[in-house]
């Protein structure tokens, strides 16, 4: 197959600067939960987005000095010539593949409590750093300035020597001290570097000057900025850096441009669609002859070919799209549209940073795993053996584990108890704001469906004696889990006392399609990630007046390491919904629920005809236990394994049970006698 000619454009070579693009797609700097703690994963994980056809693959942030430095997270790191080591390794796997290795050099500020290195961190200004830590920056003199500058150079050379073909000049998000000089929203001086954007701009100027002479000619020089820091003239708007751009345009090779901080350049797909930053960067090209990338959840051909064509942008840039299908390019050079694995807007990809874990992906469940597990998104091992497997349940672990059987040759079948795939999936995907989330099951109907070897069985309700009776070798339950309805979750450890009198739904009752028959009800979240806002909104859409009762201190607490949580709760605001944070659901009966507070338990009575519990999930394993308890009847029936997986053997995410069912693939014929079945990086001790 080839591709179509009217992605031709998608595939021009592009210079920037003293280098050359193979094609435009540009995997933008993105956190990954790595850094400079597992230098060989980071380094195999971004090899395998050149392989897969990214033409430039950018490091995250790199701290460049530990006057800033943003411990516990886990970003890179070239403070001195030590760290050069480790980012070669990433360039290096990024140039076997032919692409080209940038790097994005970062000085904090006010962001960077300096928690590992104890130096007192420094900014524009006086200012507590963000966050609660008990810490504040001290304001910058003219040597430190000076001294910000000389680190910077150090570290564009230090880049260079590592292999970097691109050096940014990080000036977004708000997460650096060069940026917040730009911005009225930190820079408060009255010298030189402070007062009217002129004055403002003037370090980011200096450093990009100060780049470009290090790199000379080595390297390109990008420039990360933000174009609108979407708080109106509080903070930096579009005007203001159309003026920078005439001043400064014409300085750096390339320019990025990014709306907002990190939480609004990555919104998740519940608030925010396909190339949503359009409307911020429209129009910026045309103030500079430089080439430019930009970003926007990118996943549709025909979306990236329209903001070249447009002249919105010269590069299509990406994290999550490149991180959800690390092949998305070369996919589409060959014609193979319908194998992309679209991103669905998740942001489960973020978690790793912000839980400072390896990343992970809802869609791609060997992001992370490239190194440390030998995990490829494209290719797989060979079939250990002419085994036939049943795979029972066709949720995300089924699906995936089904998917990726038969890609290493083996024979399955795929029994679904209903008429339909995707198991919580599907249902979920009707709820508001997640309908990308379907995607999930629709990229692995596509690959099933090219799969001679693979069977789908649907309306197939097992039984242990059918199993026991069909002749597989193994037997994979991915037969899900369901949501309880006796309060027991986090809080409570045991059920509470729930009367008759009370109307209880759960969050499988809502997605079959019950609501309460009354308007009152009171919905408790004991769960603290997506689901008790979505049904939130679900219920006020259906006109009920809905209380939302959490004993955490915020709404849908979790999503914070997804970027979404303030969001979240402003929506829910927006929409009517009462919230009682720090309150914990103690009884229910008719008319009435008893809450306390989760700190003093001091008790009140809340009115409420219907009660919603989103607390915990059981497994559905009592398939999977009875065929344990009749493990001696299975080398008769030639039964050689049974294993629950996914939310059958242990409720979590959907990118959880995806990953369950691809790691039950992966490794059926393997088996792995390590205590420690993935690989690590381990400290080498340095001299006593």
């Amino acid at each position: 197959m080839s591709r179509d000619p009217r992605y031709d454009i998608l595939f021009d070579q592009v210079p920037i600067g003293p280098v050359v693009a193979r094609n435009r797609f540009f995997q933008v700097p993105h956190c990954n939960g790595m850094g400079h703690r597992d230098p060989t994963a980071l380094a195999e994980m971004r090899g395998m987005k050149a392989e897969g056809g990214w033409a430039v693959v950018c490091t995250e942030e790199v701290e460049i000095h530990p006057t800033s430095e943003v411990s516990p997270y886990a970003e890179g790191r070239l403070w001195d010539d030590s760290d050069i080591p480790a980012l070669a390794r990433m360039a290096e796997r990024v140039h076997a593949h032919g692409s080209l290795a940038g790097i994005e050099p970062c000085h904090n500020g006010i962001h960077g409590a300096n928690l590992y290195s104890r130096e007192a961190p420094m900014a524009a200004g006086h200012a507590p750093v963000t966050g609660n830590d008990p810490q504040q920056v001290r304001r910058m003199s003219s040597q430190d300035i000076a001294d910000l500058r000389r680190w910077h150079r150090k570290a564009v050379a230090r880049s260079i020597e590592a292999g970097f073909d691109l050096v940014y000049v990080y000036a977004a998000h708000g997460l650096n001290t060069i940026g917040q000089f730009l911005s009225p929203r930190y820079n408060s001086r009255t010298d030189g570097y402070g007062g009217s954007l002129e004055n403002r701009a003037r370090l980011l100027r200096e450093v990009i000057e100060d780049s470009l002479d290090e790199a000379d000619g080595q390297a390109a020089i990008a420039c990360r900025i933000t174009v609108t820091e979407l708080v109106g003239p509080a903070g930096l708007e579009r005007g203001d850096i159309e003026q920078v751009l005439g001043w400064i345009g014409e300085l750096p090779d390339l320019w990025d441009f990014v709306a907002g901080e990190w939480e609004d350049d990555s919104m998740t797909a519940r608030f925010a669609d396909e190339g949503h930053e359009e409307q911020h960067v429209r129009g910026l090209k045309a103030l500079t002859s430089k080439p430019v990338v930009g970003v926007g959840r990118f996943t549709s051909p025909d979306t990236m070919v329209r903001m070249i064509r447009d002249g919105v942008l010269d590069f299509i840039g990406a994290a999550r799209p490149s991180i959800a299908d690390p092949f998305l390019p070369q996919k589409i050079e060959q014609g193979r549209l319908d194998d992309i694995c679209e991103c669905i807007g998740c942001n489960i990809c973020v978690s790793g940073d912000s839980t400072m874990t390896p990343i992970r992906c809802t869609q791609n469940p060997t992001m992370g795993e490239e190194w440390r597990r030998g995990w490829h998104p494209e290719r797989f091992r060979p079939a250990g053996s002419a085994a036939k497997v049943l795979v029972a349940g066709a949720g995300p672990a089924g699906l995936e584990a089904a998917m990726a059987l038969g890609k290493r040759g083996y024979e399955v079948v795929l029994a679904e108890a209903t008429d339909r795939l995707g198991g919580r999936v599907a249902r979920e995907a009707r709820l508001p704001g997640l309908a990308t989330w379907i995607r999930v099951v629709d990229y692995r109907r596509g690959q099933l469906a090219k799969l001679p070897g693979v069977e789908l069985a649907f309306a197939s309700r097992l039984e242990a004696d059918e199993i026991l009776s069909y002749g597989f070798d193994h037997v994979a339950l991915a037969t899900g889990a369901r949501w309880r309805r006796d309060g027991s979750a986090r809080w409570h450890t045991q059920p509470i006392p729930i009367g008759d009198g009370v109307a209880v739904l759960t969050p499988d009752d809502l997605m079959a399609g019950e609501r309460p028959a009354s308007d009152r009800v009171v919905l408790f979240d004991d769960d603290h990630y997506y689901m008790g806002g979505v049904l939130a909104e679900l219920l006020v859409a259906d006109g009920k007046q809905v209380t939302l009762v959490t004993p955490a201190a915020r709404v849908s607490e979790w999503t914070v390491n997804t970027m979404e949580q303030q969001r979240i709760q402003r929506r829910l605001l927006d929409q009517g919904v009462r919230i009682l944070t720090t309150q914990v659901l103690v009884a229910a009966d008719a008319g009435a629920v008893q809450l306390a507070c989760a700190y003093t338990e001091r008790q009140q009575e809340l009115a409420c005809d219907a009660l919603v519990l989103v607390t915990a999930r059981d497994p559905d394993d009592s398939l999977a236990v009875e065929l344990a308890g009749r493990s001696a009847e299975w080398e008769a029936a030639g039964v050689r394994s049974v294993q629950a997986v996914g939310d059958a053997w242990a409720p979590a995410t959907i990118a959880a049970a995806v990953w369950d069912g691809r790691r039950y693939a992966e490794t059926l014929d393997q088996p792995d006698q390590r205590e420690v079945t993935f690989l690590r990086e381990i400290v080498q001790l340095a001299d006593a």
